[in-house]
């Protein structure tokens, strides 16, 4: 398989002849099944070759190729002397030598930033325990997890080391220069942790009341949402003719006329699509799978993207990258980037974050001026509670025109 990459015949009996070469091979051929180009599949070999004569002479066997060799292995770049030649300035050659270490461990060849180390053992027990009592995804125990490793940091794993000023401390510490966004997420991920440790008896009753409250008033905002003739300006921006543009205009539609969240599209498979009885199972907050209709305009976009765009893959997601590895999106955030460019396109403002959900903002916004109910809408969202889909009645212009007050009329002194 190396030949595909490599037209030197000399190099490539290099290649086979050097250290670990059956990996070089084999490393060669998973390359070519997830769709690699020649140039970038080459320099992935050429980084893996450089790890793996490294290696060799530091007596690390392909055995014990860790996330702890690959720091040792970017130490060695910093001041690589090696006469093939690899080019230790390369800004990309870490990230594929950790790449191959993933491939070599049988974790995969990662598309994105590393991976996080294990998680503390404590940490583990209370994604676990999340799971198993709150159904909770594991997008939000990924956010979790960044202030509570800082946590786990301070007490060393010994939950006896907690106390209600140290906490209020370290909330307050952490949340000095950051939004309100990151305020509640901290909070909230401080006192879930508390309670899981007061539910395992490894913390004291009622320390959850001390985590400090972050001041917020409920559906005081108002949603951001886009005109209809804006939303289908948006949507008409994508390419027909392109693959890409086939597969963006499918995950607007979606978005737009299902108000999906980002995170949603980007979890959806294949077999959560009902051909027969024309409906999409959404599993949502919590794992709770909902069926939604699948219309006409909605099946022939999909469709179009399932004959015309997506490239060959072996994964049963729906929407996959454009390009090597054909893989499924990692997260929402590649969904939200998506809508990004369709509003730049479309010459429409957008917010610096949350644009796929100013879409579902939009759907609920055009469904209540269309005279639906909140109830419906509240059931098309998956809200848990109707109080939640009150905040769209903020901007029902109509309605609120009619059981507006006039002003009344004060008389000068």
């Amino acid at each position: 398989m190396l030949e595909q990459f490599f037209d030197t015949p000399r190099q490539i009996q290099a290649l086979r002849n050097g250290p670990s070469g059956a990996l070089l091979e084999g490393l060669a051929q998973e390359l070519s099944r997830l769709g690699y180009c020649k140039y970038t599949a080459r320099k992935r070999i050429r980084a893996a070759e450089h790890f793996i004569c490294w290696a060799d002479k530091e007596g690390i066997t392909p055995g014990s190729f860790n996330e702890q060799a690959v720091a040792r292995f970017n130490k060695h770049l910093r001041h690589c002397h090696c006469a093939a030649g690899y080019g230790r300035r390369n800004r990309r050659l870490l990230h594929y030598a950790r790449s191959f270490v993933g491939y070599v461990c049988g974790t995969g060849i990662n598309v994105g930033r590393a991976r996080e180390a294990a998680p503390p053992v404590l940490l583990a027990q209370f994604h676990d325990w999340m799971r198993e009592q709150r159904g909770t995804a594991d997008r939000t125990l990924n956010n979790y997890s960044i202030p509570l490793r800082d946590l786990l940091k301070r007490i060393g794993e010994d939950p006896r080391r907690l106390d209600a000023q140290g906490l209020r401390e370290f909330v307050l510490e952490q949340n000095q220069n950051c939004g309100s966004a990151v305020v509640k997420r901290c909070t909230a991920a401080v006192r879930m942790f508390i309670r899981f440790l007061i539910a395992e008896g490894k913390c004291a009753a009622a320390m959850d009341a001390a985590i400090p409250v972050v001041a917020s008033w409920r559906l005081a905002p108002l949603p951001r949402y886009l005109q209809p003739e804006e939303v289908e300006r948006v949507i008409a921006s994508c390419d027909p003719n392109s693959p890409i543009g086939k597969r963006d205009r499918a995950i607007l539609l979606l978005l737009a006329r299902l108000a999906l969240r980002a995170g949603d599209v980007a979890q959806l498979r294949l077999g959560d699509i009902d051909w027969i009885h024309a409906s999409i199972s959404v599993s949502g907050k919590g794992g709770r799978q909902t069926q939604l209709p699948l219309t006409q305009e909605l099946g022939q976009a999909i469709v179009i993207y399932l004959q015309a765009g997506r490239p060959q893959s072996d994964s049963d997601a729906v929407f996959i990258r454009c390009c090597a590895p054909f893989c499924a999106f990692a997260n929402q955030v590649a969904i939200s980037t998506i809508v990004k460019r369709a509003m730049r396109r479309a010459d429409v403002a957008y917010a610096s974050r949350g644009a796929a959900h100013v879409l579902r903002h939009s759907a609920a916004t055009s469904m209540l001026r269309h005279g639906a109910s909140l109830q419906d809408i509240a059931a098309i969202l998956r809200h848990r509670s109707i109080e939640t889909t009150r905040i769209y009645a903020k901007v029902d212009v109509a309605a609120l025109r009619q059981i507006a007050q006039p002003w009344p009329q004060v008389q000068p002194c």
